[in-house]
């Protein structure tokens, strides 16, 4: 991973074979980012996506395990406000990061979905644009969600 660091923006590379969601969570936890939205486009594979499933209150997961294109990644950087079950799987004292990512394959077909993992094959690039306040999630009955608390 590359760094260059702006006055409230991080230009991040990742490189080839660094995971995704895990690279990105140990950078926020290490730089103690209290909140931040990121957007960025790059390739990856070995890719889980999942789309959430409201009336199971659950995920449903799909793997794609070759070489995709990233058209558009977007999310963001909260914490857990209470230390329940997480949907994220993070836990009170771990950055939260909600992502969602468009990919293309070779065939021009696209796909998206919430980010789960995904290994990056020739780069990643990635703004994360950091925040004053620190922005909390929890967990919402309706809908099973850890939503932000605004």
């Amino acid at each position: 991973m590359k760094v260059k660091k702006l006055r409230t923006h991080y230009i991040i590379r990742l490189d080839s074979g660094e995971e995704i969601v895990k690279t990105l969570t140990e950078f926020a936890q290490a730089k103690k980012i209290k909140s931040a939205f990121l957007l960025g486009l790059g390739a990856a594979k070995e890719l889980t996506l999942g789309f959430y499933d409201l009336e199971k209150k659950a995920y449903i997961r799909r793997f794609f395990p070759t070489e995709l294109e990233i058209t558009n990644l977007v999310g963001n950087i909260a914490w857990l406000e209470e230390a329940k079950q997480s949907v994220h799987q993070a836990k009170r004292d771990e950055p939260i990061l909600h992502i969602h990512i468009v990919l293309s394959s070779s065939n021009f077909n696209t796909i998206g979905g919430h980010l789960f993992s995904g290994t990056v094959t020739a780069t990643c690039e990635i703004l994360i644009m950091v925040l004053d306040a620190k922005l909390k999630r929890s967990r919402d009955s309706a809908t099973g969600l850890n939503l932000l608390t605004i």
